[in-house]
């Protein structure tokens, strides 16, 4: 159990990372929200798909509904929460954004069958309380916090997809194919020429944003594979803790005295799941056991 929950941490750390740098770029470049996730789904699939090494079988990916359907859903939120960082402090978009993992934790119960202690239900209902208290709905919360929340149903749709196929095709060929059909989706709205601001800066900016956020989402693949989507959804509320450090180290954002509050329950819903959470079971062939 602590060593998927250092994996998950290790993951979402570095997805924070990928999302400062792309904040910083809209705060001090002319890039827009949608050609920093074009480049970053473009980018990190030139250099992962010669490495991932497709053999026949790999290939048909492309044409596994779930796995188009989750790539969709992971370009959604990409290009959502880069629209929400441009408006909103990186803190309390990841707040909003943690939706996700309830909407996650849902679809697992739903689809995939799997049930998850009493114990654990009640402490994602506190989670999704300091949600609320972070986008503060119908009590000025930014317009941006709406495109959080976009991002954060993307994300638990694709954290519960990921759950789904991660049996089934090989963790980097799940990325390599998540990072090709993204980048063709948002090609239409995130392709643009280079213009003069583009200094080096920017282009490191990218390339860190680009591969930051590829190398943790290779990580939650692997850990998807070894625990319930129910328990890695919570886990997921780590990303909180490396978001707030983000807000403040680097932009001086400071949540209000409201959104704190929240922010702490989110993460405490999230620490105490793995304090709660008992090893998992493995079967005989070493693989974890699914839910019921």
């Amino acid at each position: 159990m602590l060593r998927i929950a250092g994996i998950v941490f290790v993951a979402v750390t570095l997805v924070v990372a990928g999302d400062t740098a792309g904040k910083q770029l809209l705060k001090t470049s002319d890039v827009q929200p949608f050609t920093i996730a074009w480049v970053r789904f473009a980018l990190a699939a030139l250099v992962l798909l010669p490495l991932a090494r497709f053999t026949s079988v790999d290939w048909r990916v492309f044409t596994d509904w779930l796995a188009i359907a989750r790539a969709m859903c992971i370009a959604c939120g990409i290009c959502s929460i880069m629209t929400a960082l441009r408006t909103e402090p990186i803190a309390n978009v990841y707040g909003a954004f943690f939706i996700g993992p309830i909407v996650s934790f849902v679809l697992a119960v739903i689809f995939l069958k799997e049930r998850p202690s009493r114990l654990r239900a009640a402490l994602l209902c506190i989670g999704f309380l300091g949600v609320l208290l972070v986008v503060k709905p119908g009590f000025g919360g930014g317009a941006g916090m709406i495109f959080a929340l976009i991002a954060g149903v993307s994300y638990g749709v694709y954290l519960a997809m990921t759950r789904s196929v991660a049996g089934v095709h090989r963790p980097v060929v799940l990325l390599a194919s998540q990072l090709v059909i993204g980048a063709i989706l948002i090609t239409p709205f995130g392709w643009t020429l280079p213009t003069p601001d583009w200094t080096v800066p920017v282009y490191v900016l990218l390339a860190a944003s680009a591969f930051a956020s590829a190398a943790g989402n290779y990580l939650l693949v692997i850990a998807n594979q070894r625990a319930e989507a129910s328990l890695i959804a919570p886990l997921v509320y780590l990303q909180l803790i490396s978001a707030t450090a983000a807000s403040v180290i680097v932009f001086g954002d400071w949540p209000d005295q409201v959104s704190l509050i929240g922010i702490v329950l989110i993460a405490a819903s999230g620490l105490l799941t793995v304090l709660e959470a008992r090893p998992a079971q493995a079967a005989p062939d070493g693989k974890v056991n699914r839910g019921a």
